[in-house]
């Protein structure tokens, strides 16, 4: 087997989903594992944007490809409709990101009942029920050597207790690792590995609200050990890593890419 930089990282040949893949976290990741070589399908609730996303990308000249189109998992049918559509596209799979999400943010005091639902329902049962449908896809596309591979995308504050308000898009996301760690467990006999990033602060639209000007983002970097916000590269390496061989020793891990936010402890335990 060779060593090499190009080698290690290469998915050429593999065919890979990534939900909610037009924007954010979904995007950066689309990109590098086009950039890497792969066939990668886009889904969201906004068929049209993922096909503008995939024509983008398409124009950078990558050896991979993009295909974009509507998909839909915070719902049994939903779910039911993605998976037929996926084979429809292509017997396969060999990668699935299960990306999709929703936050919702709102006081103490003030938190609403169904913003417990509405995020669960697409964070945790969306995500396990598309894993679950596209299970016999995966398994049809590993090897011993070389095991399908998933990864969820859940997030620091999953790890962290700094909620800011989103308390079910919290809790949801610390849910998306344990269920990680469960899937990890329970298909490696099947050859696949489950794998999870668990990101800080990147530009995305569920980030907006604390990175809409250049002031607010530097505020917002000033708190991460790092002091920079995540770029595009980090989440798109990540992918790459995972996927390619490097990956392929690896299940149940949750990945921090939230520059130290995952192990940040301020001050010191004993008095100086």
């Amino acid at each position: 087997m060779s060593l090499t930089p190009p080698d290690l990282f290469d998915l050429t040949g593999k065919v890979a989903l990534v939900t909610g893949g037009a924007t954010g976290i979904g995007r950066m990741a689309t990109e590098g594992l086009a950039a890497a070589g792969a066939r990668v399908l886009i889904a969201s609730r906004k068929a049209d944007a993922c096909e503008a996303v995939a024509t983008e990308i398409n124009a950078l000249g990558y050896p991979g490809s993009v295909e974009g189109f509507g998909g839909d998992v915070a719902s049994q049918a939903g779910v039911d409709a993605l998976a037929t559509e996926v084979g429809g596209r292509t017997d396969k799979l060999h990668i699935l990101m299960n990306n999709a999400g929703r936050t919702w943010g709102a006081p103490l005091g003030e938190f609403p009942f169904e913003a417990w639902t509405k995020v669960m329902d697409l964070n945790n049962a969306g995500m396990f029920q598309l894993t679950q449908a596209l299970l016999p896809m995966l398994e049809a596309s590993t090897s011993f050597d070389d095991p399908a591979r998933v990864v969820n995308v859940g997030s620091v504050m999953g790890d962290v207790p700094k909620g800011a308000g989103a308390y079910s898009y919290s809790v949801s996301k610390a849910g998306v690792h344990h269920m990680t760690r469960i899937l990890g467990n329970e298909l490696a006999e099947h050859h696949i590995t489950v794998n999870a990033l668990a990101p800080g602060p990147f530009e995305s639209k569920m980030t907006a609200f604390a990175l809409a000007d250049e002031k607010r983002a530097e505020k917002t970097a000033e708190g991460v050990p790092l002091r920079r916000l995540g770029a595009a590269s980090d989440v798109a390496a990540t992918m790459q890593f995972l996927c390619g061989k490097g990956g392929s020793y690896v299940t149940g891990a949750i990945i921090p890419i939230s520059g130290g936010i995952n192990c940040h402890a301020g001050g010191s335990l004993f008095a100086e």
